[in-house]
Formats: C-alpha cells, structure tokens, sequence
C-alpha cells in the first residue's frame, strides 16, 4: 500500500508540475507572434470569463484565473517575455531569483489595474464609472448574414508606465499640505472675534491626497491616458435594430473607481437612393420588424401585357424569381408576397441554426412607369382593341367619353385575346 501511495504521490506532483508549466501562449489562446494588442485582448475575455465572482464556489475556473493572470503578467512586458520565449518556465524563475523585476503579483491586483477597479466585481464600497454608449453603423446586408465587424474608439486606460500612479518611479507620497485628505481649510477673519472657514481642493494634490516627486513623462501625471481602442462585435442573424451589446467594465478606466460598462448599439446604415446610379446590388431593400420590402419598377406593357421574368439579387446572393405570365395584368401599387424571403428570425438563445421555414417574408411592390409619349403603333393598337370590344357590347362610341374606364374581367379578358 506504501508502495502504491508513493505512486500516486509522485503521479500527482508529475501532473501538477505539467499543469503548472503549461505554455503561456496556449493559456491565452495565443500564437507566439501575437502582439500586444492581442495578448491584451485575450486577457480581456479570458479573466471576465474565469473571474471567481461569475464562478462562485468553481474551483477550477479560479486556476484557470490564476493561470490567464500569470500568462498575462509575463507577456504584456517586453522583457520578461523575451526571458520567457528564450529559456522558457526556468528563465522566468532565475530572472526571479536573481532579483529580476519578473514576480507574480496578486490576480485581482492585475485585474483591477486592467479595468480600472479593485479586482472584484460589484463591489459596494468602489465607485463606478459612468457607463459609456456608441453607435455603431450596420449594413442591413450584415444584418441578414451576421458578421463580425470591428471598430475603434479613443478609450481611457490607466497608463501602463506607472501604473496609474502618476509617477515615473511609482512612488507616491503623502501630500504634506493636506496631510492626504486632498481638502484644506482656509479660515478667514471677517471682523474682530468673527471667522469663516472655507473648505477647497488642496492646489498642491489637485484634490487628490497624494504628490510624486517626479512626474510620469507618458500621463503628465494624470495616471490615465487615452489610446486608440479596437472592439470587436459579432452580430447575430437577423437580430433587431437598434440592439444593445453590453461589455461590462470596459468604459472608460481610472485608479479611482471601477470601469462602467461600454453600451454598443447597432443601427442601420442609411439605404443608398434610389436615384443613386452607383447603387450595389441589395440597396433597394427596406426592413420592418422579421419582413423585408422591394419595389421592382416595371414599364406600361410589362404591366399590361405580363409575359416577362426579373431576377431580384438577394442579401446573401442568391436569386429570387418574380415573373407573370402573357396576359397576366399588373395593377399599379399591387404587392406580391414571397413567404420565407424575409429576415432570418433571431433567437434569444443565441442558436444560429436557421431553416427556411424561420424566415420572414418579402413583400414585392410593382412600380409602373408611363412612358413619356407612346411607342410607334401603340396608340393605334390600344384604342382598335377598345373599339372592338366596345363595338362587340354594343357601346355607343359617339356618347362614349372618349377616354376608356377601367376594365373589368370580361374587358381585359377580350383585350389579350386580340393581343
């Protein structure tokens, strides 16, 4: 039993070693040509995704924290990841060892200087920055497939050169005017015996508590600075306009409280005109709510004639088919409606698994244009064929108006015959 227990023992201590010494890279998801942007954007989704307050008693998500913590400590600082790439686990100890400036820090430390916070989510007793909403442009053609698109937006970030403090040595002292209250009190004598106290921000700490002896050269001391940030966003078929993607602590950072939330709305990009001679394939299209709109414009004898076929090019490419046969009349403002031609239905549930019977419909409107004078022999044509008919009903074409009514059945019907 002895025997077998030291098995199991070597075994485990085998495995922890192993777990211990997983490659940073593969923790992040990361190839090892990734840039900082992308090092720093796996760390963003990674640690909100392990974080302990969204896993509550999960063990294992708090390794894993743990685990995207260190990875991140190592490969966001150019020199320690050198060490790292070159000698691997190891170097990073012996730099440790020989009293290099690599050691881990606390997780939550990390992760509240990433987002601007205390380490944990929600706290009651941390301020919380104001909640930050842009809009974003979508094609209604992204709309119909999903895409994922990307954007930027000048973010405040805590400044990574000293660390939020403000100071190029990261020290930060006790303002000797205010003793570290950031107020000071100002007592005025307003007449023998009588005083007023008035309580301003200290001008020495700028309100703050604290003074630095040299100035950090990136923030000018202000602790934060403000840099191009890229946000990715993936837009779910057939999802609604004016949709809001909330990416929670991921507005504006600062040392002082907690990010709020950055709030991304998607609207619709304005449809190219109609008149627009440059207009793409698929500007014609119009949404409302799971259903989608076309006018096609037709001419005078394609409306009154029929016997034509067009070919409408759909947001994903593929053609839908509108014809109508010879004699089949088309009424000026008619609307043809083709079930499962419309937007794809979005689920809450996020599946994007769509079959045709989950789309809405698309709604045909006929524009019909008058030519600006008639074609050569159609004047003739059209009113011989009234003649005929109205001869052939006995119409007294003398007290006739001269101008044909609307035809009924019986008219329209004798018309294409003759035609």
């Amino acid at each position: 039993m002895r025997a077998v227990g030291a098995v199991l023992l070597l075994l485990i201590s085998i495995l922890q070693l192993a777990f211990c010494s997983e490659d940073f890279y593969k923790i992040l998801g990361l190839k090892r040509d990734a840039n900082d942007r992308e090092i720093k954007s796996a760390y963003r989704q990674l640690s909100k995704k392990f974080h302990p307050d969204k896993n509550p008693g999960d063990e294992t998500a708090k390794e894993k924290f743990v685990e995207v913590s260190q990875a991140y400590e190592a490969l966001s600082d150019a020199n320690t990841r050198k060490i790292y790439d070159q000698y691997g686990h190891d170097g990073l100890k012996r730099h440790q060892q020989q009293g290099g400036s690599h050691r881990h820090h606390d997780p939550f430390d990390i992760f509240g200087r990433f987002f601007g916070g205390g380490g944990h989510f929600g706290q009651p007793s941390e301020r919380r920055g104001h909640n930050l909403e842009l809009r974003v442009q979508i094609a209604l053609r992204d709309f119909y497939n999903g895409q994922t698109v990307e954007f930027t937006w000048e973010k405040q970030e805590i400044c990574e050169h000293c660390d939020g403090t403000g100071a190029e040595d990261k020290v930060v002292d006790t303002c000797d005017r205010c003793g570290g209250r950031g107020i000071v009190i100002q007592k005025h004598m307003l007449a023998p015996g009588m005083f007023q106290q008035i309580q301003t921000h200290c001008d020495q700490c700028g309100g703050r508590g604290k003074s630095v002896k040299r100035v950090c050269p990136v923030c000018q001391g202000q602790r934060v600075i403000r840099r191009p940030t890229p946000v990715s966003v993936t837009i779910q078929r057939g999802v609604a306009r004016d949709t809001r993607i909330v990416y929670e602590n991921e507005a504006d950072a600062s040392p002082d409280y907690v990010a709020g939330d950055l709030i991304v709305t998607l609207s619709e990009k304005e449809p190219i005109p109609e008149d627009n001679p440059e207009k793409v394939d698929g500007a014609n299209f119009r949404r409302r709510g799971n259903d989608l709109f076309w006018k096609e414009i037709i001419s005078l004898r394609e409306a009154w004639m029929g016997d034509w076929t067009r070919n409408v090019t759909h947001l994903d490419g593929h053609i839908v088919k509108v014809e109508r046969e010879r004699g089949q009349v088309v009424q000026p403002g008619h609307v043809e409606t083709i079930t499962n031609e419309g937007m794809p239905i979005w689920h809450e549930d996020g599946d994007s698994v769509y079959h045709k019977t989950e789309f809405g419909n698309l709604y045909i409107e006929y524009v019909i244009v008058l030519p600006d004078q008639m074609e050569s022999g159609m004047e003739k044509d059209f009113w011989s064929l009234w003649q005929k008919w109205r001869g052939k009903n006995g119409v007294d074409l003398h007290k006739d108006s001269g101008r044909p009514g609307r035809p009924n059945l019986a008219e329209r019907d004798f018309i294409h015959e003759e035609l």
